[in-house]
């Protein structure tokens, strides 16, 4: 009999230590079998275009899982999620289903504790401001996660609503963040030593121009072609990293730059496998400009779905 795993349990399963370790030990070991995530454009009946995603992995004789995401713009003015998934887990061995899983707690969790681990490698070590830009599911887990690997003095929420964006730094104090309210986009980002972005923008709203030497950058919510979060300065004047070069050049914020030739394919220096093997050093110059990249890999929802299986099936 198959386990059903909501919410509350994965958020209980996956505290942050634990499952940025986790992707760290995967990364580091490697195994895990993964084709490219298929984006599948439907048509809907008022004219506007939503997503299927269907991302497999499997470790061959151990686990294999598929997470299959919908993509719906239109949501977000009518009050509902933009994102929905669904995740199912299989016995790598017997090919038996072992759970089903709340895909949106579970992306938002890996998405974030991924972006978190990236940060260990390139923020630097004294960076004490932190500003979140976007206001949907992943803004409270990303700024749980990255509190996980530095310790923040200050925590600033900055969205297009200032209401959600009061929210959720009121939602973040009560978790005992030091979180407020950012008024004004650019003067929070001129003084943020970490921003991590988490919108449906299709157009940047971060310039490079507003980001002080030392700072990081951290592009989370554009994975299609036609989103974008940053501008062309911000991304060409950077150290540029990324969790996997073959989705994330996909994504608007290194596509659009490429196709413009304002970057080269090698301006990207190193993916997420090579920073946690130690195959590139990560930050090496304390007033470099970084930029993590990560448009998402069917690896993390594997390993964050198997950490989680394995805390509540194995107990």
């Amino acid at each position: 009999m198959s386990a059903m795993i909501g919410h509350a349990a994965i958020e209980q399963a996956l505290d942050w230590p634990a499952l940025i370790a986790q992707l760290r030990d995967w990364y580091v070991s490697g195994g895990v079998e993964a084709p490219d995530r298929q984006v599948l454009n439907i048509r809907q009946p008022d004219g506007s275009d939503a997503s299927l995603l269907i991302m497999p992995a499997w470790v061959p004789g151990q686990s294999i899982g598929v997470k299959v995401v919908t993509f719906l713009p239109a949501n977000a003015g009518k009050g509902r999620p933009t994102i929905n998934a669904g995740y199912l887990l299989f016995d790598g061995e017997t090919g038996q289903m072992k759970a089903a899983l709340d895909g949106d707690t579970l992306t938002a969790r890996r998405t974030a504790a991924a972006s978190a681990l990236a940060a260990s490698h390139l923020a630097r070590a004294d960076a004490r401001r932190l500003l979140v830009v976007g206001t949907g599911q992943l803004a409270v887990s990303v700024a749980e996660a990255h509190s996980a690997v530095r310790t923040y003095d200050s925590v600033e929420v900055w969205g297009r609503s200032r209401d959600k964006a009061a929210a959720i730094a009121a939602d973040l104090a009560a978790r005992g963040l030091p979180a407020t309210l950012a008024e004004d986009l650019e003067t929070a980002c001129r003084a943020a030593d970490v921003i991590s972005t988490v919108t449906a923008s299709t157009r940047p709203i971060i310039r490079g121009d507003w980001l002080k030497p030392g700072s990081h950058l951290d592009l989370i919510g554009a994975f299609k072609g036609d989103m974008r979060e940053s501008d062309d300065t911000a991304i060409a004047q950077a150290d540029l990293f990324v969790d996997l070069r073959a989705g994330a050049t996909l994504a608007g914020d290194l596509s659009q730059p490429l196709e413009a030739g304002v970057i080269a394919p090698d301006h990207v220096l190193a993916d997420l496998t090579e920073l946690c093997r130690g195959d590139h050093p990560g930050r090496t110059d304390a007033t470099a400009r970084t930029v993590f990249k990560s448009a998402g890999m069917a690896l993390q929802d594997l390993a964050a779905a198997d950490l989680a299986a394995h805390h509540i099936i194995s107990g």
